[in-house]
């Protein structure tokens, strides 16, 4: 079985989650074989702490059902969703929340001039690797609508919206030092996580708008920012968090792994200042600059250079 155990860990089972009766994998295993997966788990970036068990889902099932039904997810109705509200509007869709049997969701309907056959089948093609359940910090995009001409992306609808809008837009949440930390925390553990599948995940630029807050205070990757290959190639609308590679590259040449680690350290001085990178310029000025001038974050005083 040990061969079966470690196929698992390395495709994103989680070595700490508890069964109902507190144990964790690790402890049902005997012998050598404990460590093993132990130190595979370590050197995947699993943190070991025990994640307690839930009976239930955020969807109201038994969670292993709930897993086993959506891994074979072949596509919602879209006459079965529900959409009440429009809470955001931006270049790559309008998104809405709403409700779908039953349950909570946010669902954001793809802004595209026209959805012609291959790009149908592109939606189909790509959208399964966007549901990634085996993640505590990854937001998974629970399932997709391609009723052309709506192509449609749905997932957990998060209380507290995106980190963004935690630090910048008066939620009333307290994020202390502690509280930061723990956020960015989270964000290393996602993106440490999305860094070992292969091929990687394209088209996902991390930033605070692209982070979501369950309702304990977790952050989690959001996987439907992520953009598919039919849309708006070469364009980048939050260039704040941006590595210039990224700016002055096409997205063949860029080095993926350095990049995302650039917005991360953006992020890290975010969650250090409260503040929003280049506020005082429009995203194109902040694009130009960044790409062509050095322009640069300022390390604020008493932090380590």
């Amino acid at each position: 079985y040990q061969a079966v155990a470690e196929d698992l860990i390395n495709n994103g089972g989680i070595a700490s989650i508890c069964n109902k009766y507190g144990q964790m994998p690790l402890d049902k295993c005997k012998g050598q074989m404990t460590q093993k997966l132990h130190d595979l788990a370590v050197q995947l970036g699993q943190d070991l702490r025990k994640i307690p068990y839930k009976d239930q889902s955020w969807m109201g099932t038994k969670t292993r059902t709930r897993d086993a039904t959506l891994s074979r997810h072949s596509g919602i109705n879209i006459n079965e969703l529900d959409l009440q509200m429009k809470i955001a509007s931006t270049s790559s869709g309008d998104t809405w929340r709403g409700s779908w049997q039953g349950n909570d969701i946010v669902a954001k309907i793809l802004r595209l001039r026209e959805v012609p056959p291959r790009v149908s089948r592109d939606f189909n093609d790509e959208y399964p690797r966007l549901r990634i359940f085996s993640h505590p910090n990854v937001l998974p995009v629970v399932g997709c609508c391609n009723s052309p001409p709506n192509l449609i992306t749905i997932n957990q609808f998060m209380p507290f919206g995106s980190l963004y809008t935690v630090l910048h837009e008066g939620t009333g949440i307290v994020v202390d030092t502690a509280q930061a930390l723990k956020f960015a925390v989270d964000i290393a553990r996602g993106m440490a996580f999305l860094h070992t599948l292969e091929p990687l995940i394209p088209r996902l630029y991390l930033s605070s708008k692209h982070v979501m807050i369950d309702d304990d205070l977790t952050a989690r990757i959001n996987m439907a920012d992520s953009k598919f290959s039919f849309q708006e190639k070469g364009k980048m609308y939050s260039p704040a968090w941006i590595a210039p590679e990224s700016l002055q590259k096409k997205q063949d040449d860029i080095n993926v792994k350095a990049a995302d680690m650039w917005s991360y350290a953006i992020l890290l001085w975010e969650l250090a200042t409260r503040e929003v990178p280049f506020s005082d310029l429009s995203p194109m000025e902040i694009g130009m600059k960044i790409a062509l001038e050095g322009l640069r974050i300022t390390i604020p005083p008493g932090i380590s250079q």
